[in-house]
């Protein structure tokens, strides 16, 4: 997975899809927020790309900002595609594949 450096994007006009790029056979991520209470990182990833099944130990929200990825959850396989979100249980398994290039952001907030 490729990060982007960090810059201090407060107080700024923009659009989340723009703040990564797609990189052939690869994931992007760029942090937008850090806090020890959650976290909001934008994502992009190439066809055929995704995150392994795994957990997390509270709730996280996924919205698509450009193409369309299947999530699974539990096992249930969920097509979501640009505009659309899915708020990820907290300890249940999820994983993300992308179906075509897509841009997601993700938020995370610690309970």
């Amino acid at each position: 997975m490729k990060n982007i450096q960090k810059e201090d994007l407060r107080g700024k006009a923009l659009k989340a899809r723009d703040l990564v790029g797609y990189d052939k056979g690869a994931v992007v991520s760029r942090t937008i927020i850090e806090k020890k209470t959650g976290t909001v990182t934008i994502f992009s990833f190439d066809k055929g790309q995704g995150l392994s099944e795994h957990t997390a130990p509270f709730d996280a929200m996924v919205e698509i900002l450009d193409g369309a990825a299947v999530i699974t959850i539990s096992g249930k396989p969920h097509k979501v595609k640009a505009g659309e979100f899915i708020i990820m249980p907290a300890n249940k398994p999820h994983a993300l594949k992308a179906v075509e290039k897509f841009k997601m952001a993700l938020v995370m907030i610690r309970s």
